[in-house]
């Protein structure tokens, strides 16, 4: 088990005393963590920090948070005091960055020259430093391959910040129509009409009127294409098109290619990109018409995706023989993965085929995942989970808690400024080994940076068998009680958790769902008022205790409107309206087969993923685990299963 929050808070505080004279007057962590929030917040309204912050680890975010207040008006010596002062460090780094956009604006070109550093990748930030070059006459052949290599660089558009050094090297001759072509390549292929029209200015012409044609029909096919020039171009740009079509709208796409085909001369590749794309939105959808228009698709153009989607529309049939051919054209990299090893065995099995079905079970039976756990449940064996623990070597682990990026870290973490958290994280695992990299996960799990596993883990594969940090266990009696009080299973609402948000209790969606169970505002109100409880506001999910009673109310009332908890994971991470099609469209369908050909990937992704991490903590839990293929069907006690470790092999 991993340390309690309370002894967490302890380890947190031995971290700072070892280091800080600042942490020594501190009655405990959480008052040198608001001590610290209280100084970023002065600081943010131009009040000094306090004299004793001055001692502080992260004394230079202190700073840095008074500095980026007005840099409009911040003195040049100021802010190069700081840069020298903080130099090599990430607080210095993310000024630079501020301070070269803020000279910028001040149309201070020797300014930005003064601040760059070649650290610098962002791509605005770079056309900064581009502009304020060639403005104070310094722009050469290198300047003009540098600014032609961001123009060249994507399909999409480029921040507004490169409209100038675009326009310098267009008025230097070196906006080639060559290099404009090259552009318009480039955001056919990524579909978008508006930047090949940008690209295009300046063309001869001719070439502009055939430019522009082109944008058009990538934006909506025309009837003028089919008397385009027959080169590689024409054919390049009307198949992305007629792909971009097929993707809008399957039945009309399928209806007019062909004559484009026809008149420009397609190739197998070109063919393959527009019926690749046809073919996809229709089986998306479980469409009349998907399995022959996948048999449409050159086997040339088929990608991992659409052979999945062959084999799930062939799920989707119950067209067993289909799925199973699907399934052996895959890749041997895709087709060896424990989910379609799994689905091969299980289709070998309906086929009457039980010898193949065996050894495949077998195989995919090795990985602790979800099919992996499927795989086990048919073959009535234990499910395979081979544990690996850090060393216990205290003096190392502190070694790594104690490097200055490491407690700037934490202690940014703690007082909520997790973007300046993160700069100090991948400052510090630059610096250390795999084995230091591990034990920087264990330290930030001690401050209650649950996520670090999931960022900082996996670079070995062996490192994906550290179940106890990729797995954390923490407001265990908050789960617990809440399991009760709603009749649910304690590892699945963990399992929930962990996959919503990693046991980070501020998280927040881009959709603002947020906390650890990532409730939307609108859900937790409703939620609250069937249960008769006041309301706290949006700002009241990102209380642990109001994330895990909401979240747990919300998944008791999916459980009880789904009544199969498979169905009830769906509907919490889709919503209502898009189960409801998915039960209507395969109703009575075995669950395993139901939740594959969930038409949403993150869904369908998502439905295992909880399912797996269920049984992993109910391992955590209780040492065994209610198999997954019992668990999704909602039969909690039924004979639990152990956990062993195969022999021979490369252990799972």
């Amino acid at each position: 088990m991993l340390p309690t929050r309370r002894f967490r808070s302890v380890l947190a505080a031995a971290t700072l005393l070892s280091v800080a004279p600042f942490a020594a007057t501190a009655q405990s962590s959480s008052a040198a963590d608001t001590a610290l929030r209280s100084a970023f917040e002065a600081a943010a309204r131009g009040q000094p920090a306090p004299t004793h912050m001055s001692g502080h680890p992260a004394y230079g975010w202190i700073e840095y948070a008074g500095l980026r207040r007005d840099l409009a008006n911040l003195p040049a010596a100021q802010a190069n005091a700081f840069l020298q002062r903080y130099d090599g460090q990430p607080v210095a780094a993310a000024f630079r960055e501020d301070w070269v956009r803020a000279l910028h604006r001040r149309q201070d070109w020797a300014g930005v020259r003064a601040a760059w550093s070649a650290d610098i990748a962002a791509p605005a930030l770079r056309c900064m430093e581009l502009d304020a070059r060639q403005r104070l006459g310094a722009a050469d052949d290198a300047w003009n391959e540098e600014v032609a290599a961001i123009w060249r660089s994507s399909g999409n558009s480029l921040p507004d910040e490169c409209d100038a050094p675009f326009a310098a090297l267009d008025a230097r001759g070196g906006m080639t129509p060559a290099l404009r072509w090259e552009r318009l390549d480039l955001a056919a292929a990524e579909w978008n009409p508006g930047v090949m029209r940008t690209a295009a200015r300046g063309l001869p012409e001719a070439d502009r009127a055939l430019a522009d044609d082109y944008a058009a029909f990538v934006q909506a096919p025309h009837a003028r294409a089919l008397q385009w020039p027959k080169t590689p171009r024409s054919r390049l740009v009307a198949s992305h098109g007629l792909a971009k079509f097929g993707r809008e709208n399957p039945d009309a796409a399928e209806a007019q290619w062909s004559q484009y085909a026809q008149a420009l001369g397609f190739d197998e590749a070109e063919r393959g990109r527009v019926l690749h794309q046809i073919a996809l939105w229709t089986v998306a959808s479980y469409l009349p018409d998907s399995a022959r228009r996948l048999a449409a698709v050159p086997l040339s153009a088929y990608d991992d995706r659409l052979h999945e989607w062959q084999a799930r529309e062939g799920l989707s049939r119950s067209d067993w023989k289909t799925a199973l051919d699907a399934i052996q054209r895959m890749p041997a990299a895709q087709r060896d993965s424990a989910r379609w090893t799994y689905f091969a065995a299980r289709l070998h099995e309906l086929l009457g085929d039980n010898a193949a079905a065996q050894p495949l079970y077998a195989r995919a039976a090795q990985d602790p995942n979800f099919h992996g756990f499927l795989a086990a449940d048919r073959l009535g064996q234990p499910y395979a989970l081979c544990p690996m623990e850090l060393p216990d070597d205290a003096s190392a682990r502190a070694r790594v808690a104690n490097t200055p990026e490491m407690i700037r870290s934490m202690a940014l973490f703690r007082a909520d400024r997790p973007g300046w958290a993160v700069r100090e994280w991948n400052a510090a695992l630059a610096t250390f080994d795999d084995q230091q990299r591990r034990m920087a996960v264990a330290v930030a799990q001690d401050n209650g940076w649950f996520d670090r596993a999931v960022f900082g883990l996996g670079r070995q594969p062996e490192e994906m068998r550290l179940y106890t940090l990729r797995f954390p266990l923490d407001y265990d009696d908050l789960i617990r009680a809440e399991a009760r009080r709603h009749n649910l299973d304690p590892a699945w609402i963990a399992a929930e958790i962990r996959a919503e948000s990693t046991f980070n209790p501020r998280a927040r969606s881009p959709a603002d769902a947020r906390g650890l169970m990532q409730v939307l505002p609108t859900t937790g109100q409703g939620v609250a008022r069937r249960l008769g409880e006041p309301w706290g506001g949006p700002n009241s999910l990102y209380d642990p205790a109001v994330s895990i009673r909401l979240g747990t109310a919300y998944l008791r009332e999916m459980k009880e409107r789904y009544d199969l908890p498979y169905i009830a994971i769906a509907a919490y991470n889709a919503g209502p309206a898009p189960t409801r099609r998915w039960i209507d469209q395969r109703a009575g369908m075995d669950a395993d087969f139901w939740i594959e050909t969930i038409s949403y990937r993150e869904t369908r992704e998502y439905v295992a993923r909880v399912l797996a991490f269920s049984v992993i903590y109910d391992w955590r839990l209780d040492g065994d685990a209610v198999p997954v293929s019992e668990r999704m069907r909602g039969n909690v006690s039924a004979a639990r299963k152990p956990f062993v470790c195969p022999t021979g092999g490369d252990a799972p």
